[in-house]
């Protein structure tokens, strides 16, 4: 049975402050939880869950590496999801703690003021398909552990590195790493040779890259627009480049 407190503690990781102060967040559904207990890159606090998941997992629970465990109806799962269609279990989980990275000799993304959840999730997963170790979001992206982001990554969180930073101070900090910034009017991806190296600039939502990160940029390029759409969606834009600039390597 769930304490008040629990439940409490558990609902109120829904807001970023909170998330921020208990330096934990929630995960939701068999296939993210089961991912983040098996890779362990999270540590995990807490699991509410309802007996058909626990009776299925008994293995992944026996581990010392799931401290508590609750067994939960369809009611208590409703009043601590976050989503509309709750699926048998939650997860509360620590944090990944993320001192410093190398992004030497690798290809790395970077996003400019990224608004939604969703396009969040969707670049990590794309991320994690083509092997890209490192997102550096502007201290103003959406939190990579709001619950949408959360879910809509689909277990890719684990194994993504999400670095918050002053995105100009982390480009003059790695001058020597090329920067390709995705605007309207540059070269084409189809024409750019071998990457071995590089950070791959997003920009926001509807505002797209700052001006005074583009000037810091080395190279600005662009998919080529063939039909009459404004724009592409950044998580699409993202897994075009990438398919075009990894197909080489």
């Amino acid at each position: 049975m769930l304490s008040k407190k629990i439940v409490k503690y558990i609902q109120s990781l829904s807001l970023k402050k909170f998330r921020d102060a208990e330096g934990a967040f929630i995960a939701e559904g068999p296939k993210i939880v089961n991912e983040f207990l098996s890779e362990k890159k999270f540590k995990c606090i807490l699991i509410c869950a309802m007996k058909d998941w626990l009776n299925e997992n008994q293995l992944i629970l026996q581990s010392d590496d799931v401290p508590s465990v609750y067994e939960i109806d369809e009611h208590w799962l409703k009043n601590i999801s976050q989503l509309k269609t709750p699926n048998k279990v939650l997860g509360v989980f620590r944090k990944k703690d993320i001192s410093s990275v190398n992004i030497a000799g690798k290809i790395s993304i970077m996003l400019d003021d990224l608004q939604d959840p969703g396009n969040l999730g969707t670049i990590i997963r794309i991320a994690d398909w083509f092997a890209v170790e490192n997102i550096i979001c502007s201290d103003n992206s959406v939190d990579c552990y709001n619950p949408k982001v959360v879910q809509s990554s689909m277990g890719s969180l684990a194994r993504v590195n999400i670095i918050y930073s002053d995105p100009e101070a982390w480009l003059h900090a790695h001058r020597n790493i090329p920067t390709y910034a995705a605007t309207l009017n540059g070269t084409s991806i189809f024409d750019l040779p071998t990457i071995p190296e590089g950070i791959f600039l997003i920009g926001n939502e509807s505002k797209g890259i700052h001006g005074d990160l583009l000037k810091l940029c080395t190279h600005h390029i662009t998919i080529p627009r063939l039909g009459k759409a404004e724009s592409l969606n950044a998580g699409v834009a993202t897994g075009i480049m990438l398919s075009q600039i990894l197909k080489y390597r």
